[in-house]
């Protein structure tokens, strides 16, 4: 009789843990992800700044080049060129 109580209180403990084990591993899994998400969007977010910087410095350079074929321009047109 007392192996009978026993046995019904055991063997759902030990089916629970045996679910549950599968589930805890693609816990840890995704917690692992979610990690490597962060530290992408982390990566990405100085990127971002980064191209903006270079945008912003790109378009300085436009600006310098095209004052530069102006002056050029002048030259030309002072010269009789």
């Amino acid at each position: 009789m007392v192996w009978i109580v026993v046995a019904l209180v055991v063997v759902p403990f030990v089916l629970l843990g045996l679910a549950a084990r599968p589930v805890l591993t693609s816990v840890r899994r995704l917690r692992r992800a979610a990690v490597a998400l962060q530290r992408h969007a982390g990566a990405a977010a100085e990127l971002q700044t980064t191209a903006a910087a270079l945008q912003v410095r790109a378009e300085e350079l436009q600006a310098r080049a095209a004052n530069a074929q102006q002056q050029i321009a002048a030259i030309r047109s002072r010269r009789g060129g």
